[in-house]
């Protein structure tokens, strides 16, 4: 009989195979337009979500170290039983105020904090209504809402298939549409103007995951909302992209959604406050995009240039406003077998594919970073170019 072991041995033994076996690089130094690999090499990096430049700003190394100093190294224990800082009370303040929301709260991800709102809003006779294309952590989130939650999905950006998807939840008890603001595969705008119409007319909740969104999207970089100018019910996000860097996730809602969060969402009630070293980046962060709003135009500049070169050299992209530039190739083991010939050639990008993205619709990802020179900007350009030259990249 075969043991377990041997058969996960097995699974791996296969994807490598089949040129599927991710590898995800190991750096020796803190994350910026290029990176050291532990080999020693420096690389353009072009895989980060670093949007803004802000995971080794000085201002923000500061506050993680002020909070650090003052609050040690952690709460040790769950929030409902130790309490928190006022430093966690500080960020949640400022992560309302920048959103322009009544309230928020954080969890250690936005994969944590997606998993508590589903779950502590629904319950029997309730439904709740999401993107197909929407993040893994919405999915799961959804289905931890178990069966006594109705769970419906509509065909992405599609808002006559939202509203059928609505008609059939019209004798729901709470009704709620959850969307990611920046879809992180495709890097498209979810269509929230429509959103917004269809949830006031059925009487929903409208709920966005904006992860992508803040500090790339909107005239001072708070998001999908801000740049469609619409106001939606809860907003979730993330402390681990443009808003430092490090972790931590968020909900920002109205204060009785926040408060019923606090009492009952089971990740925050078995999970520690943020480390004050996250917290105290986290706030620094959002202080400095607040009052630098000229980041969000800078890093736009940035995308522009590089997608107009691109272009140039005929090849295509997925358009997009965001720092998200996707390069469709097809096939998963071509995305990563390509992503490791740019490696070579000093570029570190990812190559993503199934499951990650549908059987057929592989990718060459390219994030772009405030960070990033023009002349890193050339680099990867420089190395499209050969790609497509030698046939690699298709027009």
């Amino acid at each position: 009989m075969v043991d377990t072991v041997t058969t996960i041995q097995n699974e791996l033994d296969s994807l490598k195979k089949a040129g599927t076996f991710k590898c995800a690089p190991v750096i020796d130094g803190p994350m910026g337009p290029t990176v050291k690999l532990e080999d020693g090499r420096e690389v353009v990096n072009f895989c980060s979500n670093n949007y803004i430049g802000l995971a080794n700003h000085p201002d923000v190394i500061s506050g993680a170290l002020k909070a650090i100093e003052k609050y040690g190294y952690g709460t040790a224990s769950v929030r409902f039983i130790c309490g928190s800082f006022t430093l966690h009370d500080e960020l949640e303040r400022g992560i309302a105020d920048f959103l322009c929301m009544e309230s928020a709260t954080t969890y250690v991800s936005c994969w944590n904090a997606n998993e508590a709102l589903l779950p502590t809003l629904l319950s029997e006779g309730d439904v709740v209504i999401s993107d197909e294309f929407n993040h893994a952590s919405i999915i799961d989130a959804c289905r931890l809402c178990g069966r006594k939650v109705q769970r419906l999905i509509y065909r992405h950006s599609d808002m006559n298939d939202l509203s059928t998807r609505l008609d059939e939840a019209k004798d729901a008890r709470r009704k709620l549409i959850i969307t990611d603001g920046v879809f992180s595969m495709e890097g498209d705008l979810a269509n929230l103007p429509d959103i917004v119409k269809l949830a006031k007319k059925h009487d929903a909740l409208v709920i966005v995951d904006d992860s992508h969104a803040h500090g790339v999207v909107g005239k001072t970089g708070r998001g999908t909302p801000e740049h469609f100018g619409v106001s939606v019910d809860v907003i979730t996000g993330t402390l681990g992209k443009a808003l430092g860097g490090a972790a931590g996730g968020f909900v920002a809602a109205s204060k009785p959604i926040i408060e019923l969060l606090v009492q009952r969402s089971r990740p925050q009630l078995f999970s520690n406050a943020l480390p004050p070293a996250v917290a105290g980046g986290a706030l620094a962060s959002i202080r400095l995009l607040k009052n630098n709003p000229q980041l969000v135009e800078q890093l736009r500049e940035n995308v522009r240039y590089f997608r107009d070169e691109l272009k140039k050299a005929g090849i295509e992209a997925l358009e997009s406003p965001t720092a998200i530039v996707p390069v469709i190739v097809g096939d998963t083991a071509k995305a990563i077998s390509l992503a490791k010939k740019m490696l070579k050639n000093d570029v570190l990008i990812t190559g993503f594919g199934y499951p990650v993205v549908p059987e057929g619709t592989a990718r060459l990802r390219a994030q772009i970073s405030l960070a990033h020179t023009q002349v890193h900007l050339d680099k990867v350009l420089d190395v499209f170019r050969k790609l497509k030259f030698d046939g690699e990249i298709d027009g």
